[in-house]
């Protein structure tokens, strides 16, 4: 039988397949299925600081509605303040509890002080690990990029300093260059690079004018991002790569440690197919390492990346000429006019 374990931020996996920050991890019966199917590890929920925010505020909005209607009621309500992100660090506690196999806490946050306030709160719960979610959507023209880099990279560097347990980072796509990024995390002493954070756009629906949040799950389609950059960067950073979005079926997964990833994490699959699939997954890596000699995972870790291939221009714009040839013979053996 095929060895599939393997290590991310100097966790031992029994097999790489990780399961992302999603509902899919926020229930202790849901987390344990994934266990029991064979998740090599869980992203627990995200702990949002803007839901904390929103909580607290409508909590004050509530205490007060009330509290002026007359003399008598104004010392009726004792002062309440709202509990802050306590129920998120108590469940999980509990998930990791729950279950043996490696559980990591993600964290999505604001302001720097509660990064590193929510971060420290967030270890003391036994976690495992550490996800920070640096999901960011530029609103002001003003800030140059430069700053943005800046303050993700002194947020990481203060959490890493605050905390015993490894820290990952789930990167966004969108920095001029990824490349010197994800290099200055690595620097930073990140010990995982997610790659990448899957980012949700509005969209509008023009019969009712309004704004509206739809959910997509993605395709194995949405991979080929992730798979190029986990092929630029096998063998060079310290940190170990995980690549997300669009990971659906073994085959995926094979594709992209072949390219150099270390481990994948899952979501929009499992809400397709339950937790079951993860055996599917499982099956499907296993069969194809039989058929081709594989024994363990590095033996073929990387074979395809740039590093390993005698193709320079693989991972390169070069080949966007090639792509472009081949798609105007295609394009000309299927004329319509």
């Amino acid at each position: 039988m095929a060895d599939l374990r393997t290590t991310y931020m100097g966790l031992e996996l029994k097999n790489p397949i990780v399961v992302g920050a999603s509902g899919l991890t926020a229930n202790i019966d849901s987390i344990k299925m994934l266990e029991e199917n064979g998740a090599g590890a869980i992203v627990i929920r995200s702990l949002f600081e803007e839901q904390i925010q929103l909580e607290r505020f409508k909590l004050e909005e509530d205490l007060e509605r009330e509290s002026g209607r007359n003399a008598e009621m104004v010392n009726i309500y004792p002062h309440i303040e709202h509990g802050g992100a306590e129920e998120h660090l108590m469940w999980t506690r509990k998930a990791r509890k729950a279950v043996s196999i490696p559980v990591i806490a993600s964290l999505n946050a604001v302001n720097r002080e509660t990064w590193v306030e929510y971060a420290i709160q967030l270890a003391s719960t036994g976690v495992d690990g550490l996800e920070l979610n640096f999901y960011a959507a530029p609103m002001d023209a003003q800030q140059d990029g430069a700053s943005l880099e800046k303050e993700q990279l002194d947020i990481l560097k203060e959490v890493v300093e605050s905390v015993s347990i490894p820290v990952s980072v789930k990167l966004s796509p969108f920095y001029s260059n990824p490349l010197q990024v994800i290099a200055r995390m690595d620097d930073a002493k990140a010990r995982g690079l997610v790659l990448f954070n899957r980012m949700f756009q509005p969209d509008i629906d023009i019969k009712t004018e309004k704004i509206t949040h739809p959910f997509h799950f993605s395709t194995s389609e949405d991979n080929k991002l992730s798979l190029r950059f986990a092929g630029l960067l096998y063998g060079e950073t310290a940190a170990d790569i995980c690549a997300a979005t669009g990971v659906h079926n073994g085959e995926d997964v094979i594709k992209l440690l072949l390219a150099g990833a270390g481990c994948v994490q899952v979501v929009s699959t499992l809400y397709k197919q339950k937790a079951s699939h993860l055996q599917t997954m499982l099956g499907e890596i296993e069969h194809w390492m039989a058929q081709d000699g594989y024994t363990n995972l590095d033996d073929f870790r990387g074979k395809l990346s740039q590093r390993e291939l005698r193709d320079p221009f693989a991972y390169t714009r070069a080949q966007y000429v090639k792509l472009l040839f081949s798609t105007e013979k295609l394009l000309a053996s299927n004329r319509i006019d």
